[in-house]
């Protein structure tokens, strides 16, 4: 009898133990992310399951463009981003969005493609009847645009006055009905631009050798009040970094799988439709994310040089010091 009431405590307290960590609880935390492998570390982190093991439960918010993303990360909802860092520029000077930086994604990521049938020069895109699609003013490709008529010495209205605004997926949907000669876009539509014809005339490489691409900010109120959260974050996006860096491969079948969506998972909706009529493959995605450097180093200086020319570019009202948008000492 004693040793029957000593086993059936055992299981009392094995079954109450295995309830506790069934029972473990996790952190919400809301992301929005770019629908593009900009933001590869974060999509490749979900896929494994690395916020979970850190005991976060994030949910995520795609956007088509930095831009869209940037407008969004006014609500109050949304606590952190991995995003281009022109956009987040904007929303912290123009939107007046409380956030920091804390740690870069990667650099570069922007180029422009064009229709070897119609183009084989830069100095082409002067031409009257060249139609050119670009995503909307204020982004990193918008910049790329800027820095490739200033680089080239191109006329700026020749070029600018023919430019349409158009968000990537669409930019693919004309490339294919051959609605436009050239696109600057930002990965991995330029691969896909590619698997359309057109071929990479300019990287963002040629033309801003040092350009931050993009970075994971946090609003100022997560930073006070669970600062261990953002030490996760910064952890989780190291390590995929990291990751992403040793497996290319996997990480661009990851990647494609992500990018596989219903056209209802991702904002704006219209532009989510557009994209879901796109085949994506995991040999377009890692020609695109070689363009990429996957780094989570950052420097102020390469920093403030973005915000100056937001700044000189009329994308903000006025500059300030990348020290105020800078918080880097959770990725020390």
């Amino acid at each position: 009898m004693k040793y029957l009431k000593m086993l059936c405590l055992a299981l009392t307290l094995a079954c109450f133990a295995s309830s506790a960590t069934f029972a473990k609880e996790y952190l919400p935390i809301n992301i929005a992310v770019e629908f593009t492998d900009h933001a590869a570390s974060a999509y490749v982190a979900q896929h494994k399951g690395w916020f979970e093991e850190e005991g976060l439960k994030p949910t995520f918010y795609s956007y088509v463009t930095g831009m869209s993303l940037a407008a969004a990360l006014g609500r109050g909802d949304i606590q952190a981003a991995y995003m281009c860092l022109l956009p987040a520029i904007n929303a912290y000077a123009n939107a007046k969005v409380p956030i920091k930086v804390v740690t870069g994604l990667h650099k570069h990521g922007y180029a422009l493609t064009v229709n070897p049938d119609r183009i084989r020069t830069v100095k082409e895109l002067e031409r009257a009847d060249i139609r050119i699609g670009a995503v909307q003013i204020g982004g990193p490709v918008d910049a790329v645009l800027l820095k490739t008529i200033e680089k080239y010495g191109l006329d700026r209205s020749k070029v600018l006055n023919r430019v349409q605004r158009m968000n990537p997926p669409v930019q693919i949907m004309a490339i294919r009905m051959g609605k436009l000669d050239a696109s600057f876009s930002p990965e991995h539509w330029p691969a896909l631009a590619e698997e359309a014809g057109f071929k990479v005339l300019v990287r963002s490489q040629d033309v801003w050798p040092q350009m931050q691409g993009s970075v994971l900010v946090v609003k100022d109120e997560l930073i006070r009040n669970h600062p261990d959260i953002v030490r996760k974050l910064v952890k989780i996006t190291a390590k995929a970094t990291g990751w992403i860096k040793d497996n290319p491969g996997e990480a661009a079948s990851i990647m494609a799988e992500q990018l596989r969506v219903a056209g209802d998972k991702v904002f704006p909706i219209e532009a989510a439709k557009t994209a879901a009529q796109l085949m994506i493959t995991p040999s377009s995605v890692r020609r695109s994310m070689k363009r990429l450097d996957y780094t989570t180093d950052i420097d102020p200086g390469t920093t403030q040089e973005s915000i100056d020319f937001a700044a000189q570019n009329g994308y903000i009202g006025k500059g300030f010091s990348a020290r105020d948008l800078l918080d880097l000492r959770f990725s020390k």
